[in-house]
């Protein structure tokens, strides 16, 4: 209880030196990682993605709980290239408001994440869509298992054209051989959906390594 008070008591201090504020409009909010009801209701639009002719072939179903170019870029790119940690309890209230529109979320089943080259998240410390994913969906029941792993170092995605992104992660992932998929539901999680390139790359893997049906989750996505 003495240490639940002193969290109250630090928070409160800290809420009055640096009130919080939406992360989309700016405007006082009562709690850090609260928004704006308006602006938290805009910034939700869960959609199904529209998936390639080869994506098909590995993903069921790809969803996006919001549009890329919004409050969440300003949310996802600090995080991600910033280390900005103080992004996820905004990025935890959307999750939570968002969650009761996706229907690939139920019923719970296995969550992957897309894995970092190894070399590059030990530079950043992280992996983002860990930060993001991990704590609110084994909260809601899902198994979140790291079953994915890259095989080779590859260039970043920012730049490159739709074929570019495809060859560069071509047999980039592979299944753990400590972390099985065989015969298993599985949600891949991942912050965003620009081409599928990432995505179906993994999938691909997924399926290789046992997994009865694949779908998609990501924060974000431009893709209508």
């Amino acid at each position: 209880r003495g240490a639940g008070r002193m969290n109250a008591v630090a928070e409160a201090i800290l809420n009055f030196l640096f009130p919080p504020h939406c992360p989309a409009c700016g405007g006082y909010v009562r709690r850090r990682g609260g928004w704006c009801s308006d602006c938290l209701l805009r910034t939700i639009a869960v959609r199904r993605i529209p998936l390639s002719f080869e994506a098909r072939k590995f993903i069921t179903e790809g969803w996006a709980l919001g549009r890329y170019h919004t409050a969440l870029r300003e949310l996802l790119l600090p995080l991600k290239y910033q280390g900005r940690r103080d992004r996820l309890p905004y990025l935890a209230t959307f999750l939570a408001a968002a969650a009761g529109r996706c229907p690939v979320l139920s019923p719970a089943a296995l969550a992957v994440p897309v894995p970092l080259f190894s070399a590059r998240e030990k530079e950043r410390g992280f992996n983002q869509t860990e930060l993001i994913f991990r704590d609110w969906l084994t909260a809601a029941g899902w198994t979140w298992r790291s079953a994915l792993m890259r095989t080779r170092a590859t260039v970043p995605q920012h730049g490159l054209s739709a074929a570019e992104r495809a060859a560069n992660l071509a047999g980039a992932f592979a299944c753990s051989p400590r972390a099985s998929v065989a015969g298993e539901r599985v949600l891949l999680v991942d912050d965003i959906f620009t081409t599928g390139a990432t995505a179906v790359a993994c999938a691909k893997a997924l399926r290789q390594g046992g997994a009865a049906r694949v779908d998609v989750l990501v924060v974000a996505s431009d893709s209508i």
